[in-house]
């Protein structure tokens, strides 16, 4: 062993011990890496920053803002209610994600599956009151068992295909992976049913004055138009849409009457409802039924890059104390919509624009982001964190649905690969102002991204160093003492092992010919040495890092590097138990 290859397995092996302990967060450890790699020459300074342009980067950063805007549409909310209406209990929430994203990740790209039913695990995680973190990571690992079934499901099978054909002249078929990687789906599938709890239960990080803010009694007010889908909905099914987490506190008639919101009221055309709730449960409630908000005036297609919402609290000096919008006519002077207002410990029974408003009260304006500001200098109105409050915002429900299967569509095709088709998605969802374009940057995790881009080249100088061939010469040497099941697990083990530090194409790359050489020299046939190398390098289910699918769900799921072995090893164990004999059963050598 070479200095430099000792000196890439030592910062290697240390960077994971770092994670592992988690003292420092992981994109500090990863540039701590990079750092040290390069004083001591194992990472070139022309290299360093080559992670940055990499196509996993890409794919992840792209994957979030795509995750966003499908998520901003609502209408992944509109698609649970309607198709699972009744599962409620987290275990068969947990079963429905995890069996829809494995079956999705078979037949398109993993991480576009992943992106598809993020947006739904959110939404059943605030309906059942538990932390995403109890979903995310099983469906991202349902994502990587999924695409094991098929050529198309992830690039280890395609690359060990390509492999089969140069050696034998035949490659792959598109089902001759079904059997062996249904059969770990299956179990894979079985196990995060019952084992999800070893799992700990994370929050996402957030910064201590947005955590610190729970305003969950907003008042607003909005009308049932005769396009709306609430018309003959009653009081009840309505507060349904809001997960029961905002009532109906008001019914005035279009004839100007009052009527009292009994569960069993039905709603009519015209009718102006006076609704208190959380944000989220106003928002789903207000979008999925198409009321609109009878307090906002003006257009309702502003572009969103000029027009947002904000929260302030009034001060006690303000201006507004005593008033009501409708005295200050609100609109007409500053072009400003006033949503929703909130009074602790208070509901409201007046209309909004009637709501006399207190020192100390919070109120939700619309309006153009250049003139909030200074409107709020001037009322003396203090503005509270920005929340990403969706209240009263204009989006369009199918569209990014649309663009995310397009681009799905063109990889699956070979139009173009996963990085382009995945960036060209992200833009489009900007442009068609799918995701506010203000609220794009907010929406790439910064810490992954940054961890993941100077972890390609300190886990590169693997290769560069010579390194792999070290483990590819131990590899050969050991496996030519074991029985031919011995030597099928130890090339899936091994490939399972450096898949997180070569990412899974490059592991491919590296393995599947030494795999296919060292079974013709033993008299085997290859094929079930391929695939036990394409099924090590889609499985690492112990570090955030090895595949796209685990990176994604690491920020929003709020796991640390740690957490992944406890559900991970596991079922690695597991996916080596059910495969080996398999392959054997399927591809007998």
């Amino acid at each position: 062993m070479t200095l430099p290859q000792a000196l890439a397995f030592l910062i290697i092996g240390g960077m994971v011990a770092a994670f592992v302990w988690g003292r420092w967060r992981y994109d500090v450890v990863a540039v701590g890496a990079l750092l040290i790699a390069m004083a001591f020459g194992v990472v070139s300074p022309a290299a360093a920053f080559s992670g940055f342009s990499d196509d996993i980067v890409i794919i992840v950063g792209s994957a979030l803002v795509v995750s966003a805007a499908v998520s901003r549409s609502g209408i992944m909310e509109i698609a649970v209610r309607r198709f699972a209406p009744n599962i409620s209990t987290p275990r068969a929430q947990l079963v429905l994600l995890v069996l829809i994203v494995t079956v999705l990740s078979a037949f398109i790209k993993n991480i576009g599956a992943l992106a598809i039913m993020m947006p739904i695990a959110f939404q059943m995680a605030r309906r059942s009151g538990v932390s995403p973190s109890m979903f995310l990571m099983p469906m991202s690992f349902g994502a990587l068992l999924g695409g094991l079934m098929t050529q198309i499901g992830t690039s280890p099978n395609i690359i060990v295909s390509r492999v089969r054909m140069d050696m034998t002249g035949q490659a792959f078929g598109m089902f001759d992976y079904t059997p062996v990687g249904l059969a770990l789906a299956v179990a894979g599938v079985i196990y995060l049913a019952f084992c999800y709890r070893l799992l700990p239960e994370r929050q996402r990080e957030r910064g201590g004055l947005d955590s610190a803010i729970d305003i969950k009694n907003y008042t607003t007010e909005a009308r049932v138009t005769d396009e709306s889908t609430a018309i003959g909905l009653t009081v009840s099914e309505l507060q349904a849409l809001g997960d029961r987490r905002a009532m109906v506190t008001r019914i005035v008639g279009a004839n100007g009457h009052p009527r009292t919101p009994l569960p069993d009221a039905k709603l009519r055309a015209g009718d102006i409802l006076l609704v208190s709730g959380e944000p989220v449960a106003l928002d789903q409630m207000v979008s999925q039924a198409g009321l609109v908000f009878s307090e906002r005036r003006g257009p309702a297609t502003r572009d969103a890059a000029d027009f947002g919402i904000i929260e302030a609290v009034i001060g006690e000096t303000s201006g507004l104390i005593g008033a009501t919008a409708q005295e200050l006519t609100l609109f007409d002077r500053t072009g400003l919509n006033l949503l929703a207002v909130s009074r602790r410990d208070q509901r409201f029974t007046e209309r909004l624009g009637q709501i006399r408003f207190q020192n100390g009260d919070v109120i939700l304006l619309q309006g153009h982001i250049q003139r909030l500001p200074e409107l709020l200098r001037e009322w003396d109105c203090l503005p509270l964190v920005e929340r990403g409050l969706r209240l009263g915002s204009v989006r369009n429900s199918i569209l990014p649905l649309v663009i995310l299967l397009i681009a799905m569509a063109a990889t699956a095709i070979g139009l173009v690969p996963v990085a382009p088709a995945f960036f060209a998605a992200a833009v489009a969802m900007v442009v068609s102002r799918s995701v506010p374009i203000r609220e794009v940057y907010g929406h790439l995790d910064a810490p992954i991204l940054v961890m993941l881009a100077c972890l390609i080249p300190v886990s590169d100088s693997l290769r560069t160093t010579g390194g792999t061939d070290l483990i590819a010469g131990f590899l050969s040497m050991t496996a030519a003492t074991l029985p031919g099941w011995g030597a099928l697990a130890l090339i899936m083990v091994v490939a399972m092992a450096v898949t997180p530090f070569l990412n899974n194409a490059a592991t491919v790359l590296v393995m599947a010919p030494i795999a296919a050489t060292f079974a013709t020299e033993l008299g085997y046939a290859p094929e079930a040495f391929l695939l036990a190398v394409a099924i090590g390098a889609g499985c690492d289910f112990l570090t955030p890092i090895g595949h796209q699918c685990n990176t994604l769900v690491m920020g929003p799921g709020g796991y640390k590097f740690g957490d992944y072995w406890r559900l991970g090893a596991p079922l690695s164990i597991l996916v080596v138990l059910v495969a080996v004999p398999m392959l054997m059963l399927v591809w007998p050598f």
